[in-house]
């Protein structure tokens, strides 16, 4: 069996474990978790969940909320769902271990409200393959590409429901065209930079199905300070 890490966050009050040499999940993981909103008694739908991380830091902080997680990988699925229950969420989070391409509303009891997704980053003939298959899925679009991301998320959501995503800066255009070409209208955008000098590194933008054309533009987020410790606002993401 692959080694593995416990990692506590939130001041030890939530506990995940997650490989060690595997895939480990990233920062953006908990912007995303952090900057969406749902709304009370909302079905939140996470594709591509991992080691749960997503499900577990929204649950923790929206304590009305159900939310579901997908993830293709069986030993990530069976460590998410050995998180939730270590967490004691198995009453708010499901997490279902199949591949998004055949998932349907009936799996999930319904359209969600909003659907987050921190998707795999690189076109399959760009960048190195990461020799562990874990991080190559993960990263790559080997399983999964945008366009067929985006269309199951816009099956799954609810009219009028959004969608939330992190994806890299360089392919923000990529990104935009994709979801208006299939109905999913941008309409918040958050360039996400190493530091407040830097160019901007990824882009979080939210989408709702069926909207009116018009994006705002929000403030930019920095990771870092220059002293290379984290920004005050990633600091404050991190306590919870």
């Amino acid at each position: 069996m692959e080694p593995l890490t416990r990692d506590c966050f939130f001041s030890g009050r939530i506990v995940l474990t997650q490989p060690r040499s595997g895939y480990r999940f990233s920062i953006d993981s908990v912007i995303l978790s952090h900057m969406v909103r749902p709304l009370p008694n909302e079905t939140v739908l996470d594709l591509g969940t991992g080691c749960g991380v997503i499900p577990i830091m929204l649950a923790f902080r929206y304590r009305d909320i159900h939310v579901i997680g997908v993830e293709i990988q069986p030993a990530l699925a069976g460590l998410a769902q050995q998180n939730v229950a270590d967490n004691r969420m198995t009453d708010r989070i499901r997490i279902l271990h199949q591949d998004m391409v055949q998932l349907q509303r009936a799996d999930i009891g319904g359209p969600a409200g909003l659907v987050v997704a921190n998707p795999p980053y690189r076109r399959l003939e760009s960048g190195r393959l990461n020799a562990d298959s874990q991080r190559a899925v993960a990263r790559h679009e080997l399983s999964i590409d945008l366009e067929t991301l985006l269309l199951t998320a816009r099956r799954m959501v609810a009219d009028s429901g959004r969608m939330a995503m992190i994806y890299p800066a360089v392919r923000t255009v990529d990104l935009l065209a994709a979801m208006r070409a299939i109905g999913l209208e941008p309409k918040n955008l958050t360039m996400i930079h190493s530091t407040s000098e830097s160019p901007a590194r990824l882009v979080m933008v939210t989408a709702i199905r069926g909207g009116r054309p018009g994006l705002a533009v929000g403030p930019p987020l920095a990771l870092y300070r220059k002293d290379g410790t984290y920004s005050p606002s990633i600091r404050a993401m991190f306590a919870g």
